[in-house]
């Protein structure tokens, strides 16, 4: 209630502690059998007003002439009486009320209650009460800036109410002011927090002199753009409650200029445009009367963003809160759910075996169990086995007692998915939840065709249907993180999966011979939806013979009432998408597997891969559907996968730079690339390159979630991938023409077909992908894009396993066993070489090592690693493909570059000044090859010459 007390004699009285006073005044007003608990003061004020209601107290003598002599305070007061002997409640009610109505005189001070602010409530345990009243639901998620720290008031000062006389009149006392502001943010500069800058920059602006606040501030990125910097788009909707009431053309006009001035520092800059400010008028919060696991609360009608606070039930020393929410997206005020982390509840998940269900009572224990659910879990995250059962059994008992409506059906399906999207272990109760929900479609009773039900974790459609108009059924849902599921109807068999959605079955025509006779002109059909396995956990799919089985999709069911479907001669088509890309298998939950305990199955389903991420199953019966997936490749632990992850990318990073100054190299100094060795050099270095810096841009590319985008990434990876794989074949091949197979013999066109076969194949391959299939090119998290790609980070890549193994495995293989071939003939060639030449007996163990490394990767034989990585080994061959495959550019430049004297003294020559520059026409060019423009008639000069531009003379053949 409110209460004022004037002092007409004493101002100097003011300083008087209200709560004795209050303590004093009703002492003195209630009779013996009622004593005063406990009081709560707040909000004191010099002026006094309930609702839109000015309350107008007039004196005997002239307020205006005696203002330096009067003292008034208004104050709110919750007060705890305990009445004793117990009486009748109403009675006890209405007598205080009347007794509180009257006004007190003591020493000069007059005391009054507002008259309309009186509440006058029993303060009853829970237990007590007996059953509750469900909460309200929470209101969505969403990222807002915090609220005002002064809004929040006691419940009997939510109507705020000032007096206030001028040239006789009075002035109510009004909410505060609210306006929605749209506009976007472009901000120039790297910014690491740029919600948190958005956030303080608006504060800084509109907050400067306490009246105004920055209230449920959403921010959404828009596009990026590059001209000369990055300049980031920010769509920015956010609330301004204005404290003073000033002209609403005023406060839009000063929004506006604090808006539109910006912000510039050395580091970013940021400038509002389409700034579009708009006044609304919310209404307020009306009362609501609540009952739940901590007592019964009524928060009285409530000012916009303005907290609501109430004294705990138990203990009553400590406060609950509740905020009077203004919604961004509607404009519109709600209750938000009550802050009771102060009080204490009254009842536990176990308090509900005591509870007998009767038709009568079913929906409310629904909306206990609800409350108690809800509670258990925000508090420790899942129900013990004990608990959950209990929970299932009491559902039970309202299915056996109480017609299923749609509104308990809601209740129920809330408490099933809260539990399933929880970390509670469901397995024991699987069966009867499935069973439950199965109950809920044959026997709830809804207004119409159709009905849903809606929940993250489980969805449940009922459709009527008649028979003799029947010609088939498509049921679908479309899965968002956020929001949730979509589903989708058509009345008709649909052999296609329906677009945007995650999972679709379609029943044909022929269902409608298993419809269930009877005088009733429609048939149920019934649809539902899994968000999560937890209710079909089969414990001896890794045992499977054929592979290690996982589920990696939702799961769906469908099924008609009172009616078994089998043997269906038109197939029922499933389709499901699911992340991974490994190989799959259509199965069902077959329920008496395993001694009636369940398990997934096979029978009576043949599966048609539609594509890598999505599944089609045709099954001649109906019953729970899902897609199973190999995992018979073990993961790698998340530490591994992360070291892989960098060594790759910093590899990668060195091999390019490497690369690029290899090129650039051989392509400034024209006397480098005087011979065929130089000039495959310079092609296959142009391949890796290309590959290197793809593969570091992969993940980037595939996080903008472009589809083309993302093919055309994937088929330039493979591409320069088969490039790079083709040109170290043909370095092979022509190690091989040169030391092996033949001397001084003419090729015509010689480098000209190398390019033909270098960049043709690839090119040949990759387009008969396209062509066939342009979606085996997609994004996924990688699980065998190569050894050195393990990461959780989307990848462009193969996502069909048949051209995954045919045109990389398949290709990579021929390649190396021809380098392999051609490794052990170079070497068997080394060696007669030396045999030949006495002098070349001198050279060391390290020399003949260091000849046989730069073959091993000249040749590209570090990437048989990645056929050996299976098995124990697995791990460390991993470690060792990353290595040797991601530093390519490294090896480039130190065999062909620094391990060269020719290349050393052409950089000398022209990159070097002062003492350490020689001359350009010194002896060193006469180690160069003839030029070959002279010698046409020849391949090459000599073997040791020619040789020398491949894999270093001095390394791999004798002096």
């Amino acid at each position: 209630m409110w209460v004022t007390v004037t002092n007409l004699k004493s101002p100097e009285n003011c300083s008087l502690g209200l709560e004795g006073i209050t303590r004093n005044w009703l002492v003195n007003v209630f009779p013996n059998n009622i004593s005063v608990q406990d009081i709560f003061v707040s909000s004191q004020s010099s002026n006094c007003s309930y609702g839109t209601t000015t309350v107008v107290k007039v004196h005997t003598m002239d307020l205006a002439k005696m203002s330096s002599r009067v003292c008034e305070k208004c104050f709110g007061c919750e007060v705890y009486v305990n009445v004793d002997p117990a009486a009748n409640v109403k009675t006890v009610q209405t007598d205080i009320s009347a007794l509180l109505s009257t006004n007190f005189s003591s020493n000069f001070l007059t005391i009054e209650a507002v008259h309309d602010s009186i509440t006058v409530l029993p303060a009853v345990l829970f237990t007590e009460r007996g059953l509750t009243e469900s909460t309200p639901p929470r209101p969505p998620k969403l990222s807002t800036t915090g609220e005002p720290v002064d809004r929040t008031v006691t419940v009997e000062c939510l109507k705020k109410m000032s007096l206030a006389e001028t040239n006789g009149s009075t002035e109510t006392f009004m909410p505060d002011q609210f306006f929605r502001v749209n506009l976007i943010l472009l901000i120039r500069g790297i910014l690491s927090k740029p919600t948190d800058i958005i956030k303080k920059w608006l504060q800084q602006k509109l907050e400067t002199n306490n009246t105004m606040s920055v209230v449920n501030l959403v921010i959404k990125e828009g596009y990026i753009r590059l001209i000369l910097y990055f300049i980031y788009r920010y769509n920015c909707t956010f609330h301004v409650q204005e404290y003073h009431k000033d002209n609403v053309a005023k406060v839009e006009q000063l929004i506006h200029s604090a808006l539109t001035s910006g912000y510039e520092n050395i580091s970013f800059a940021i400038q509002a445009t389409n700034i579009s400010i708009k006044h609304i008028e919310p209404k307020s919060c009306l009362e609501e009367d609540i009952s739940s696991l901590y007592g019964r609360y009524v928060w009285p009608e409530t000012f916009p963003q303005v907290t609501a606070e109430m004294g705990c039930r138990k203990p009553v020393s400590n406060r609950a809160y509740r905020l009077c929410k203004l919604d961004i997206e509607t404009d519109t005020t709600s209750w938000d759910y009550p802050n009771m982390k102060n009080c204490d509840k009254f009842a536990t998940v176990s308090d509900i075996s005591n509870i007998t269900v009767t038709p009568d009572n079913a929906a409310e224990v629904v909306d206990i169990i609800q409350d108690l659910v809800d509670v258990q879990l925000s508090n420790n995250s899942q129900l013990s086995s004990s608990e959950l059962g209990l929970v299932m059994k009491k559902l039970s008992e309202v299915f056996g007692v109480s017609i299923i409506e749609p509104k308990l059906g809601v209740n129920i399906v809330n408490i099933v998915a809260n539990i399933l999207l929880s970390e509670t272990d469901v397995t024991p109760v699987a069966d009867i939840v499935l069973d439950l929900t199965d109950q809920m479609g044959n026997s709830m009773e809804f207004q119409g065709e159709s009905i849903d039900i809606k929940s993250p974790a489980l969805v449940l459609s009922m459709i009527n249907v008649d028979p003799d108009e029947f010609s088939g059924l498509t049921f679908g849902v479309s899965v968002s993180s956020t929001l949730n599921p979509e589903i989708f109807v058509n009345q008709s068999f649909v052999s296609k999966p329906l677009a945007e959605t995650n999972v679709t079955i379609s029943l044909p025509a022929e269902i409608n011979n298993f419809f269930p006779p009877g005088v009733r002109n429609t048939t149920r059909v019934q649809f539902h939806f899994y968000g999560t396995p937890d209710l079909f956990q089969d414990p001896y799919l890794i045992n499977e013979v054929d592979g290690n089985w996982t589920l990696h999709s939702f799961v769906v069911s469908a099924s008609v009432n009172n009616s078994q479907v089998l043997n269906l001669k038109e197939r029922v088509v499933v389709t499901l998408k699911h992340e991974e890309t490994r190989r799959s298998k259509c199965v069902f939950w077959d329920f008496q597997k395993y001694s009636s305990l369940g398990g997934w199955s096979s029978s009576g389903c043949e599966t048609w891969n539609i594509s890598p991420h999505q599944t089609s199953c045709l099954c001649d019966h109906l019953t729970h559907f899902g897609v199973l997936l190999d995992v018979s490749r073990d993961p790698l632990d998340p530490e591994d996968v992360r070291i892989l992850t960098v060594i790759s990318h910093l590899g990668c990073g060195i091999s390019s730079i490497f690369l690029g100054i290899t090129l650039l190299t051989y392509l400034i100094f024209e006397k480098l690339r005087q011979d065929y060795p130089s000039k495959i050099l310079i092609n296959l270095s142009t391949a890796l390159l290309g590959l290197t810096l793809l593969f570091l841009i992969n993940s980037w590319l595939a996080s903008f979630s472009n589809h083309p985008l993302c093919i055309t990434t994937a088929a330039f990876l493979h591409y320069f991938l088969l490039a790079s794989c083709t040109w170290m074949g043909l370095e092979a091949f022509h190690m091989y023409f040169v030391l092996v197979k033949v001397f001084n013999t003419y090729v015509p066109a010689y480098l000209l077909k190398f390019c033909a076969v270098g960049w043709g194949i690839p090119l040949v391959i990759v387009g008969l992908v396209l062509a066939i299939d342009k979606d085996a090119y997609g994004s996924s998290v990688p699980d065998r894009v190569g050894v050195a790609l393990e990461s959780t980070e989307q990848f462009c890549w193969i996502q069909n396993n048949i051209f995954y193994y045919v045109t990389v495995v398949g290709f990579i293989l021929l390649i190396f066993l021809g380098n392999m071939g051609v490794f052990i003939v170079v070497l068997i060639q080394i060696k007669k070489m030396r045999a030949n030449k006495p002098l070349a007996k001198s050279r060391t163990a390290l020399q003949d090592l260091r000849a046989v490394a730069s073959l091993t990767v000249l040749l590209g034989l570090t990437w048989s690693l990645g056929f050996f990585s299976f098995g124990p080994v697995r791990v460390v061959m991993m470690y060792l493909f990353a290595i040797c495959n991601s530093f390519q550019g490294k090896y480039k430049i130190v065999f062909h570059c620094l391990m060269k004297e020719n290349v050393r003294k052409q950089w000398k020559a022209h990159l070097c000044c002062g003492r350490f520059r020689v001359n350009e026409t010194s002896d060193w060019s006469r180690s160069v090859t003839v030029d070959v423009r002279n010698k046409k008639g020849n391949l090459v000069k000599s073997d040791s010459a020619h040789f020398d531009k491949t894999c270093s003379t001095r390394s791999l053949t004798p002096p």
